[in-house]
């Protein structure tokens, strides 16, 4: 079973400045918790017991959120506030551990997910993008991603999470190529290559990236030997395009919905949608939409 998940949170945030200037972006909150959190429960839902977040030295607000804040901790105890300290101490659930390497120099999605190498060692593993929620709400028989781990399982092929976005977008994703027809959503089928930011002339689909993989140890050999691409970065859209023609690589179609927290729009929708359905703040959130 995959037991282990890497976290790209070392970049910079520029899309959500100046929010994003002394706060990293991934510790901005979406309704009580920070984004990041969203991302690592769902990861622990779908079975994961090793979190490893590729990390920035100017971002440690986040290492210092996943780890044991003694302090508060004895303040809560001691005034009583049991369901608070549950709160806290339920961060990290017990047989979840996560790890922090460093990222020094910004060089791109796949040089992060290479800085984890060592920790990850020769299993496969899954890779979240920590500004990206992947909503399971409505969604049963276990979260996209516990779905996509199942079908690695199954059919001993990568796994790359897609959704379909309007032609006029693709520009904005990577976009993945079939040798058949689309898949169904939380199915899996072949892809034949892959494709970032292309023209929408140029896409071979409209099914994009969406920020989840499941990927074999091998990616990272073809992660160390891949030149810069788009922005003069290591993409990992590369290494997997070359995955492809070593191996089976599956698009995995998500049953859940999807919002890019690093977008300013995207967070205000996710704050909208997980704001009306929290379980206290839920009701008077309504009536205050209601009300404006």
């Amino acid at each position: 079973m995959i037991r282990k998940a890497v976290l790209p949170v070392a970049g910079l945030g520029t899309r959500f400045l100046p929010a994003s200037k002394a706060i990293p972006k991934e510790m901005i909150t979406v309704v009580d918790k920070p984004v990041v959190q969203y991302v690592v429960e769902e990861a622990v839902a779908a079975g994961i017991t090793e979190i490893v977040l590729v990390n920035h030295s100017l971002k440690k607000a986040i290492e210092d959120h996943f780890d044991v804040h003694y302090e508060l901790e004895a303040e809560l105890e001691k005034k009583n506030k049991t369901a608070l300290l549950e709160v806290v101490r339920g961060i990290v659930p017990a047989g979840v551990r996560v790890i922090s390497v460093r990222q020094g120099r910004p060089l791109g999605l796949g040089h992060a997910v290479l800085c984890a190498r060592e920790v990850i060692g020769d299993a496969p593993f899954a890779v979240l993008l920590p500004d990206v929620l992947v909503d399971a709400e409505g969604v049963t028989g276990g979260n996209d991603l516990s779905r996509m781990l199942q079908a690695f399982e199954a059919h001993q092929a990568a796994q790359i999470m897609v959704q379909q976005v309007p032609m006029s977008r693709v520009d904005q994703y990577g976009v993945v190529s079939l040798g058949g027809p689309a898949p169904a959503a939380g199915q899996s089928v072949p892809m034949t290559g892959v494709v970032e930011k292309p023209k929408p002339a140029d896409a071979p689909s409209d099914l994009s990236v969406v920020g989840r993989y499941v990927l074999p140890a091998r990616i990272f050999e073809l992660l160390a030997s891949t030149a810069p691409g788009a922005g003069n970065e290591i993409q990992l859209t590369d290494a997997i395009a070359a995955l492809i023609q070593e191996q089976s690589v599956e698009a995995y179609r998500m049953l859940g919905a999807t919002y890019d927290c690093g977008s300013k729009i995207g967070y205000l929708e996710a704050t909208l949608r997980y704001g009306l359905r929290h379980p206290e703040l839920g009701a008077p959130f309504r009536d205050l939409i209601n009300n404006l």
